[in-house]
């Protein structure tokens, strides 16, 4: 069975990346279509957890979490940039479970969803390595391991390991890679992506892993 996870969250692109993020770990997760029916789509979709911001359109997140509140005890993570202490507790005494700020990581929310679901519901979680041309990368330790020898990563290179890792088979464009890295969209130098990306590869390299990240020519970088 697939834990399913409704986003009442108006930014497409959020929805989207939560959706892509959630199916990594076999997670399904559906953003709601219609903000004027969102218990109707609660309803029908039955979720195991709602994701809920607080700025939407026709009416705000306090509004549903009392709706979906008065006829349900499903869990409720708020996501929102409104994170001042006030709408936290607000959210908190509504009835909400946690409370995410925005931006944030895709990881750190998957993490606390897995949380909550270990706390509702008998889930165990999904399997936490990932595997690629005999490397083996445990996400739950940030372990990385080559023909059963560990190879030890800085918190820059392991994030860009898991990163590609995650999407193998498809480019991961720069511009990703640095959010990932620093959190932001704002400049940050090209070059240090470069430096951290030459360091792993070195790194990979005398392991015995030559060529595990390829260089997609204007669009980034990719583990086949």
């Amino acid at each position: 069975m697939k834990y399913r996870i409704l986003i009442v969250e108006d930014d497409a692109r959020i929805a989207a990346a939560i959706r892509e993020d959630a199916a990594r770990w076999d997670l399904d997760a559906r953003a709601v279509s219609d903000m004027r029916a969102v218990m109707s789509e609660f309803s029908e979709y039955q979720p195991h957890i709602v994701l809920l911001d607080i700025g939407l359109p026709f009416y705000n997140g306090y509004h549903w979490c009392r709706e979906i509140r008065s006829v349900s005890k499903t869990p409720i993570i708020f996501i929102s940039s409104a994170s001042d202490n006030m709408n936290i507790v607000m959210a908190m005494n509504m009835g909400a479970d946690d409370f995410i700020a925005k931006p944030f990581d895709g990881e750190v929310l998957i993490a606390k969803i897995q949380a909550l679901l270990r706390r509702t519901y008998d889930y165990a979680g999904g399997v936490h390595i990932i595997e690629h041309r005999g490397a083996m990368l445990d996400t739950a330790s940030g372990a990385f391991f080559y023909n059963g020898e560990q190879i030890q990563l800085t918190k820059n290179e392991y994030r860009i390991i898991l990163c590609l890792m995650e999407n193998r088979g498809r480019a991961v464009s720069r511009e990703r890679l640095m959010v990932r890295l620093w959190k932001t969209r704002e400049y940050v130098d090209e070059n240090t992506l470069t430096v951290n990306i030459n360091r792993l590869r070195k790194k990979l390299d005398a392991a015995g892993l030559c060529d595990f990240i390829k260089t997609k020519v204007g669009v980034g970088y990719i583990i086949e």
